[in-house]
């Protein structure tokens, strides 16, 4: 990867150092004030490699903000019944201040399900439909964590997002449609693709932010991006390769995001920041 003009990359790493160093700070103040430690439940069913991996950083990264991690491992012939009956399980549990379920799980269970087994108030992925109806009706929740990580990038770097025209490739429920839900709430004009837009490059050609969350490597060509766009890419492939051509695209960029080292980081500190609160809210703890 071509990283000489740095002026340019996007350092997921270096904010979300930041991100987890005020959640830290904010458990801090909630075990001085209650005494208790606020934990994270992570459940991981089956055992797909790179699904064990993302969730031992998780846990790593909860224990480093100096709150419990409660890892949930169920074999992967697991039933929906069975996954719901432990989500609602962790859900009743006044230890337990937000719940994570590593997606995706194996095909024979209903997502979704169990997903909605996760109550709003510990739901600190954002991958409810109470959640998501949130993020569009722009009602206070704890927004998805990677497009809730991306909007933490974008403000950081003071990128101009109202009146700007957002591109986002993708419309997963917990990427594509959360991300074009909390930029549409900050006032730029939204346009989602997917796999059926037609003059795909021509949309993106016209676009100040461009997102990419469509799983595809270096799906987004060079020359599909306008000089002094900003891309975010949401990808991450094998290889450690992102869904834009980050060589391509660089040039015509004005800032972007490398992979990995930019939204990856932000993602899982935005999971532990939301943890955090989570757990000051159902313990009545005011933050600064």
């Amino acid at each position: 990867m071509n990283t000489t003009n740095t002026s340019k990359l996007i350092d997921g790493k270096t904010l979300a150092a930041k991100v987890l160093a005020d959640a830290a700070e904010k458990v801090k103040t909630i075990v001085s004030h209650t005494g208790v430690t606020p934990a994270l439940a992570t459940v991981l069913v089956g055992d797909d490699p790179a699904s064990a991996t993302y969730v031992k950083m998780k846990v790593k990264r909860t224990e480093d903000a100096g709150m419990k991690s409660i890892r949930v491992d169920l074999p992967a012939d697991t039933t929906t019944d069975q996954l719901v009956s432990k989500i609602t399980e962790l859900a009743e549990d006044p230890d337990v201040a937000g719940i994570l379920l590593q997606h995706p799980v194996p095909s024979q269970i209903d997502e979704r399900a169990a997903f909605e087994a996760i109550p709003r108030a510990k739901d600190v992925d954002g991958v409810t439909a109470t959640g998501l109806g949130c993020m569009f009706l722009g009602i206070p929740t704890f927004g998805s964590c990677t497009p809730a990580g991306i909007m933490t990038l974008l403000h950081e770097y003071d990128v101009t997002i109202k009146g700007a025209d957002a591109v986002v490739i993708g419309r997963s429920p917990i990427l594509g449609k959360p991300m074009a839900a909390m930029l549409l709430e900050e006032h730029a004009t939204v346009t989602i693709c997917h796999s059926r837009t037609q003059n795909l490059a021509d949309t993106v050609r016209r676009a100040d932010i461009v997102v990419a969350a469509v799983g595809r490597s270096n799906f987004v060509q060079g020359d599909w991006v306008k000089p002094g766009a900003v891309v975010i890419d949401a990808g991450y492939n094998p290889g450690n390769i992102g869904d834009v051509d980050f060589d391509a695209a660089l040039p015509n960029a004005s800032l972007i995001t490398p992979v990995p080292g930019g939204v990856g980081p932000m993602t899982i500190a935005t999971l532990i920041h939301n943890t955090a609160i989570a757990a000051a809210q159902q313990l009545g703890v005011e933050l600064d």
